[in-house]
């Protein structure tokens, strides 16, 4: 559930930096991404780390953008959008969530936990890096 910043109640100035203030994320946890992509359903699963480590390992399913402004460019405003990186405190998936929420995406959530969490289930990632450890 979302909620505004305890220090500047939502104001634009606060921007990209409301983890600090404690602002609560619209959130998705494990189980519930693992059966929409089991499900189909239709979302935008989006990785925010950079192109190498999208490259190496991201979830089945993932897109990837160069930049915020890719990401805006090609998705919609009322996309379902959940955006992830590599672990809870990684801040990427952060700025990705203020960065679409800033630009009037609506239905944005973060999934927390991330490639590590992920991989903790024993879930399948895809990449490079994944191919290298299959093929050792």
């Amino acid at each position: 559930m979302r909620e505004s910043c305890r220090r500047c109640n939502g104001s634009a100035s606060c921007r990209v930096e409301h983890w600090r203030c404690g602002l609560e994320f619209n959130t998705i946890d494990r189980e519930e991404l693992k059966a929409k992509i089991d499900r189909g359903d239709d979302f935008k699963l989006v990785m925010a780390l950079n192109e190498w480590a999208y490259r190496a390992e991201h979830i089945p399913g993932s897109i990837h953008f160069p930049s915020i402004e890719a990401a805006l460019g090609s998705l919609n405003t009322d996309d379902e959008i959940v955006v992830y990186c590599s672990d809870f405190a990684c801040p990427a998936s952060r700025y990705a969530y203020f960065g679409l929420v800033e630009h009037g995406y609506i239905n944005v959530r973060r999934y927390e936990g991330g490639l590590s969490d992920w991989s903790d289930a024993g879930y399948p990632l895809v990449g490079t890096a994944v191919d290298n450890r299959a093929g050792s």
